[in-house]
């Protein structure tokens, strides 16, 4: 990306199952997912891809071939996977959306997804997830970090409310975390092994991701005990039957586009982005008042802020901007909180944040047990030690069994 910072089977091939399995596995791929679903011309409007990508170049554009089922089949085997990677009708209608009907946005995602690979392998990696799940914000948001569901799921990992707010993402009316890629890839990879955790099948964590642990389970019930994908099909919610094999489509297709004869868009060479931690209420105007940088880009590369404002005392925000900007703000120093400050921050307006957004923050005591240290804990209750010193007061590292300690949800 510019700026980076950056075995199980989970599906039998469809031969290999009952006759009964067989029959149920009819769905047409009719769902398209989100990313696709999504006119091309409006993806080419997004502020990252006119300032990012350029188009196709020393590429010619050609007809989609026709290849047999034995090439599909051998290409995804394949493809280095720590799970299968089966093909079969529903996957061949899957591939199909990416290769055939939808083009031009497959172009856009290949393009898109050199820029923020990085940020998806760094987080399955930090936690032992397998890496080839980094395809699955193409269909989750087609890559776009301010995505939004009808179901209120939100970012490039799709996050509900209530499932973002449970991995420590933060989300009120000012901060939304799931609109950040580097906090909502976290949570995601954090997500993805906790649902391994529970099936311990790839396949099945997929399928839970879209439709929760939950609906998996009375899957599982309703067939008598199987723990197989494509044992379970005709039990699962019909978006999530078009899942897996749609994942199986977009994993194929970002691999093997050239073979389709797709150009992929290519990222521009620009400038380098870095991150700044902020421990103040800041608003965007005093940012840009120190910076050369324009509102649109501010707001693309930092699209968890909802308002103007970065609450950073309700929290410690992260800022990322191109490094040149953060050299200015550093040089800026106390004259960037200063600036403006009695317009952008009247005192009626900062008593409004600090009483919804701090105030809101709940809490849990632990209690320090017997060898634990400041790193254990954190890791418990998917945190950091930097936070847990900030929340109780602490200048050291140094912990005592049988003191308790604040921890923020």
């Amino acid at each position: 990306m510019t700026g980076k910072r950056l075995l199980l089977n989970a599906a039998l091939i469809l031969g290999a199952i009952s006759a009964s399995a067989q029959e149920a596995i009819t769905t047409e791929i009719d769902t398209i997912p989100q990313g696709i679903a999504v006119e091309f011309d409006s993806l080419l409007n997004l502020w990252y891809a006119q300032h990012y990508l350029l188009p196709y170049d020393g590429c010619e554009q050609g007809d989609n071939p026709a290849f047999s089922d034995a090439e599909y089949r051998d290409r995804l085997n394949s493809l280095p996977s720590l799970f299968e990677l089966p093909y079969n009708s529903d996957v061949r209608k899957a591939i199909d959306t990416y290769t055939a009907r939808n083009r031009k946005t497959t172009a856009y995602l290949v393009g898109m997804f050199n820029m923020y690979e990085d940020i998806f392998v760094s987080s399955l990696m930090k936690y032992g997830v397998p890496l080839e799940l980094k395809y699955l914000p193409i269909i989750e948001s087609g890559l776009r970090p301010t995505a939004n569901s009808r179901a209120g799921a939100a970012g490039m990992w799709q996050f509900i409310y209530g499932t973002g707010r449970s991995y420590g993402l933060s989300i009120n009316s000012l901060l939304d975390d799931r609109y950040d890629v580097y906090a909502s890839s976290d949570a995601a990879a954090r997500h993805l092994k906790d649902l391994y955790g529970i099936f311990s099948d790839w396949g099945l964590a997929i399928a839970a991701y879209n439709c929760g642990a939950g609906n998996v389970t009375k899957a599982i019930t309703r067939s008598g005990g199987k723990t197989d994908f494509w044992q379970l099909y005709q039990y699962l919610p019909r978006e999530t039957r078009n899942y897996l094999p749609l994942y199986i489509g977009a994993t194929y297709a970002m691999n093997y586009y050239k073979e389709h004869n797709i150009c992929p868009m290519k990222p521009a060479v620009t400038q380098m982005t870095d991150t700044l931690m902020i421990g103040k209420n800041l608003h965007m105007e005093q940012v840009l008042a120190f910076c050369d940088i324009d509102k649109d880009e501010f707001k693309s590369l930092n699209p968890q802020y909802l308002t103007d404002v970065i609450p950073g005392t309700y929290r410690p925000c992260v800022l990322t901007l191109p490094t040149g900007a953060i050299r200015q703000l550093l040089e800026a120093g106390d004259s960037l909180y200063t600036y403006n400050q009695e317009i952008l921050f009247p005192a009626s307006r900062n008593k409004v944040i600090d009483d919804t957004m701090s105030g809101r923050q709940t809490y849990i005591t632990h209690k320090i047990a017997e060898g634990e240290s400041l790193s254990t804990i954190a890791r418990k209750y998917h945190t950091t030690v930097k936070n847990i010193k900030s929340w109780n007061n602490m200048t050291s590292d140094k912990i005592r069994a049988g003191k308790t300690l604040k921890i923020y949800r």
